[in-house]
């Protein structure tokens, strides 16, 4: 019985139903008049969207269980062994650090604005180290490991990198005086727009969501953040509002001539669980193991992806200079020829 009852948990868990079960049950809905009421009714969002992704492909008969049987197992593993370990860090991380905020600032709207934008550098700076620092890229990597795109890739992390990400989130924000409440409130729209973003072709065939493509970051923006095309790579690392991808120059729109190849650019199985999980820690432990010197162990695990003390560096900005210089003398070419 506990082994069912566990499921069922799990299940209501996952679907993000238990405040509407408990509404119904008990046939009191005043909570939905509470922010923290209207916010838990929003639970059942993105997996009811996934849901109907799930569905369409199996109508169309397009249905590949690869697809996200991998993302399944991320999700269940990770609901086993790393459930209560970023609340704990956002915890401690606002006891450390809310003291020395030299502002302070309220649950307001024009606070709201405030909090929003420094939210967005919070994320930028731990995005963007997670795809400049190989240690970092270890655990953001599992989420990259998908070959396609739909919304079950929102689930697909590795179990440490939420704790990871909150530390450098909360600390900076918590710093520059955001608001507890205030934090929270943010976190949810951000968690609810993060999810939303992986919606993949299934659901939506252009994702730029019209005129909204030019003020905020679609899904056509994520999808190009997930892409291995070296045009592509290492862009677009902010996640509702563009403003510090505009201000840093990493935002990148989706191009109609240059189709998206989603995954990394290691030679890996992304149908395999182990290798999607363990992968690039795998990898980084034989590149450190080999490499001569303290200096060079360490420059593995805190350098770009892709940095060799051979000096034959495949960095994604290394590749994607290549690239464009190919493109610029494949033109040329084209012209001299005419």
């Amino acid at each position: 019985m506990n082994a069912f009852q566990t499921l069922y948990n799990e299940l209501i868990s996952f679907l993000g139903i238990s405040g509407w079960l408990q509404m119904f049950t008990s046939g009191d809905y005043s909570s939905l008049t509470t922010l923290d009421g209207f916010t838990n009714s929003l639970g059942p969002l993105i997996p009811f969207l996934l849901i109907i992704e799930i569905g369409r492909t199996l109508i169309l008969k397009s249905f590949k269980g690869g697809v996200y049987k991998v993302n399944l197992y991320i999700y269940i593993f990770n609901s086993f062994i790393g459930r209560f370990i970023s609340i704990a860090a956002v915890t401690f991380c606002i006891g450390l650090f809310e003291k020395y905020a030299p502002i302070k600032t309220t649950f307001t709207w024009y606070w709201m604005i405030y909090g929003y934008i420094v939210w967005e550098l919070a994320h930028f700076v731990y995005h963007y180290l997670a795809h400049k620092v190989r240690l970092f890229w270890c655990l953001h990597s599992t989420h990259h490991a998908p070959n396609s795109m739909n919304l079950s890739v929102t689930y697909a992390h590795f179990f440490l990198e939420g704790p990871y990400a909150d530390v450098i989130r909360t600390s900076i924000c918590i710093l520059l005086g955001v608001n507890p409440p205030l934090l929270f409130f943010i976190m949810f729209i951000d968690g609810t727009w993060g999810a939303f973003i992986h919606t993949g072709e299934n659901i939506l065939k252009d994702g730029r969501l019209g005129f909204m493509n030019r003020f905020v970051l679609t899904p056509s923006h994520h999808r190009v953040h997930h892409a291995k095309n070296p045009l592509y790579m290492d862009t677009n690392f902010c996640n509702l509002l563009n403003i510090w991808d505009r201000v840093f120059g990493t935002l990148r729109h989706e191009k109609d001539d240059l189709p998206i190849e989603y995954g990394i650019t290691r030679q890996m199985n992304p149908h395999n669980f182990w290798d999607v999980y363990f992968g690039e820690i795998t990898a980084l432990v034989k590149d450190v193991y080999k490499a001569p010197g303290i200096k060079n162990k360490l420059m593995y695990i805190f350098m770009a992806p892709g940095w060799s003390h051979t000096g034959d560096h495949k960095t994604a900005k290394i590749v994607k200079e290549e690239f464009l210089k190919s493109q610029q003398s494949s033109s040329v070419v084209m012209q001299e020829s005419q």
